[in-house]
């Protein structure tokens, strides 16, 4: 009797995945919840665990196919009653289809397990696999193994450096390298959603500046005791952002509107999408009915979303939908840019570098921490005056925090 290894249930809004890669290979023993292969969808890497202990009979599906939902992907055979893995002796791997026309490509050695996190993190850093050791269940090599022996790199005694060597003479053109590699599913999706936002919105942007000092002062009076209260908790600039933007939103229902073929739906909620980085790309998890958290209940969720993409662990429950998007580029040094809509979403805030400037205040020079705010929207829902007063709500808000607690 063996079992089929099936493709996870994907969502409707993901038609389909690709197979990144197989830990293991046909013939080889596994062990009951060992992550067997990464298929990649078009927003997070899915890892599908082994139901059983066994041997890995067949793999129908290898690196690069497509699959679709619950799809037969491979086959186990599972262990006989009082049989263990350690009797079943691993069956050699199936040998490769003789090629025709191609030259065939050498068959790598196994390298040890890894998530992709891990694997991404090795080689941005060029190191070998077989040079860490694994902590993770059956020898699998976390993402913290991989930064534990970074770190260990670095407290190494730097090795003297060499004489400087002869100036090289001049290569030609065709002896510069060039690497050629697929583009990953996510981002196409990403490619996809910018020309689709490009080509089928009338997008257009308002900007306008606010004064970050009250948030600053609050932040600073209160940090220590609102991290003692919310079990380590940091507050954060982004809370305050989410908290504005959901009281702007029941004020300018259309902001928080989306269009649907020739109708217009107004969403009796907010679900604000947070943009994230991670080594994939850009993600956008959802912070669900977001009108109903306190400032620590988003801080605490955006860290951990910002944790699950890093890792790779972002489900994709957690990156469906949401009613409006803010994306801050000022933790990479952004001091102003021009964000793109998230369809179909009609509009998007973006946030920016705080950056001191002088600014006139009741006819006095001062010099205060600034930030740009920009906001893109869809012009066929909103116009440009309900755009202004929205993003002017949003600054009337931040330089006065407490009318956020007050909600006027």
């Amino acid at each position: 009797m063996t079992i089929e290894l099936n493709a996870p249930t994907l969502p409707e809004s993901v038609p389909d995945g690709t197979i990144s890669s197989w830990h293991k290979k046909a013939g080889e023993t596994v062990r009951r919840d060992e992550v067997l292969v990464d298929i990649e969808t078009d927003k997070v890497v899915i890892e599908v665990p082994s139901p059983a202990d066994g041997v890995l009979k067949e793999i129908y599906k290898h690196a690069g196919d497509t699959v679709l939902s619950n799809e037969p992907i491979g086959r186990i055979e599972p262990l006989e009653p009082g049989e263990t893995l350690e009797a079943v002796k691993a069956e050699p791997a199936a040998e490769a289809p003789e090629q025709t026309g191609f030259e065939a490509e050498p068959v790598q050695e196994s390298a040890p397990a890894a998530g992709p996190a891990a694997r991404r993190l090795m080689e941005e850093n060029e190191l070998d696999p077989e040079d860490i050791q694994g902590s993770g269940k059956g020898g699998r090599i976390t993402r913290q193994d991989v930064l534990d022996r970074l770190e260990s790199d670095a407290s190494d005694p730097a090795p003297a450096p060499a004489p400087s060597p002869a100036a090289p003479a001049p290569q030609s053109m065709e002896n510069r390298k060039e690497e050629r590699v697929p583009m990953s599913r996510l981002r196409t999706r990403v490619a996809q959603r910018l020309l689709e936002a490009s080509n089928s919105t009338a997008m257009l942007t308002t900007f306008n500046e606010v004064n970050m000092q009250p948030v600053m002062e609050i932040r600073k009076r209160h940090q220590e005791r609102f991290q003692e209260t919310h079990d380590g908790v940091r507050l954060g600039y982004m809370s305050f952002f989410v908290r504005a933007s959901i009281e702007a939103l029941k004020r300018f229902p259309a902001v928080n509107a989306s269009i649907d073929g020739g109708d217009i739906v107004y969403h009796g909620y907010q679900d604000i999408g947070v943009a994230v980085s991670s080594p994939r790309g850009l993600v956008v998890p959802v912070l669900r009915d977001a009108d109903n958290m306190g400032f620590a209940r988003i801080e605490k969720d955006i860290l951990e979303f910002g944790e699950k993409a890093r890792a790779g662990k972002l489900a994709i429950e957690e990156l469906a939908g949401g009613t409006f998007t803010i994306s801050n580029g000022g933790i990479f040094g952004s001091l102003l840019s021009t964000p793109i809509l998230n369809p179909p979403q009609t509009a998007i805030l973006g946030m920016h570098k705080i950056q001191e400037r002088p600014m006139a205040v009741e006819g006095e020079i001062r010099i205060l921490p600034m930030m740009y705010l920009a906001l893109s929207y869809d012009h066929r829902l909103i116009d440009g005056k309900e755009a202004v007063q929205f993003l002017v709500t949003i600054k009337e808000l931040l330089e006065d925090p407490t009318r956020l607690v007050l909600e006027i």
